[in-house]
């Protein structure tokens, strides 16, 4: 197996965030379409998956990993267990188990696989649908640093990918992993308040979603400090201080931390 092409690929679990992982390696030249098998529960689904992208597919999660190089389990935490009994006893030796189930921590799910599995756990979020996820990843007991290039190399396809400690990956869903929605709600409410100073909806809306992902991209393309950036559009006396200034008094930066505070804390309950 390569960096280049890896190989097979065994997906369980045929769900959103499943499939837009698989479409993006695809696309992205790591696995040729015929060497992708996606199992799922949903019939219907796999028909669907199999028309669109050319894939394999199966009901049977054992099939679907039997051959395969790298198997991603995407799968709902609360059938976890269920899927890695059903391919425990499909495993060979050398392939490498990447966990995109929330909450469910590595040792849970070496205990469940044959000693010696590579297991990487992960946590993207859901840009990674648009090619602009952000992801987190920690390795497990038996993940050489080969492994890792690979795990790497599979989130960095569909965003950015970056190796925290396991013990981090509460904090990353509460930052990055919930954080797509309250952007969101940050450009809905940009979108009201253009509307509320006479700007037609639509307009309203594209100026404020291209505002936000092109001030992201500035701080991801610049390499500089949001507070520099922040400053550059700030004159004297101007109308981009007079709204921080406003932001200020109402709580903003408060509001996110709470926000990420407050989520990262149903993960860690959760887990």
């Amino acid at each position: 197996m390569t960096t280049k092409n890896m190989g097979k690929l065994a997906v369980i679990g045929a769900g959103a965030i499943g499939t837009a992982l698989a479409r993006g390696w695809i696309s992205a030249g790591l696995f040729e379409p015929g060497d992708v098998t996606m199992a799922d529960i949903d019939k219907k689904l796999l028909e669907t998956r199999s028309a669109q992208m050319g894939v394999k597919v199966t009901t049977d999660n054992g099939e679907a990993v039997r051959a395969a190089d790298v198997i991603l389990l995407a799968v709902k935490p609360n059938i976890t267990a269920l899927a890695l009994s059903q391919i425990c006893g499909a495993l060979k030796g050398g392939q490498l188990v990447v966990s995109i189930a929330a909450g469910v921590k590595l040792h849970v799910i070496e205990s469940r696989l044959p000693e010696g599995t590579a297991v990487i756990r992960a946590m993207p979020n859901t840009p990674c649908m648009v090619g602009a996820g952000a992801t987190a990843f920690c390795r497990g007991k038996h993940v050489t640093d080969a492994h890792v290039v690979i795990g790497k190399k599979l989130f960095d396809a569909v965003g950015i990918a970056l190796e925290v400690q396991e013990k981090m990956l509460d904090a990353v869903t509460g930052l990055s992993g919930s954080g797509p929605a309250y952007v969101y709600i940050m450009i809905e409410a940009l979108s009201d308040a253009g509307v509320r100073v006479g700007l037609a909806r639509d307009v309203a809306m594209q100026l404020s979603a291209q505002t936000v992902m092109g001030a992201a991209r500035m701080v991801l393309e610049s390499n500089e400090h949001p507070g520099q950036l922040k400053d550059r559009v700030t004159s004297p006396g101007g109308t981009a201080i007079a709204g921080i200034d406003a932001l200020e008094k109402a709580g903003f930066r408060s509001a996110i931390i709470q926000a990420v505070k407050a989520a990262t804390k149903r993960a860690e309950e959760l887990g």
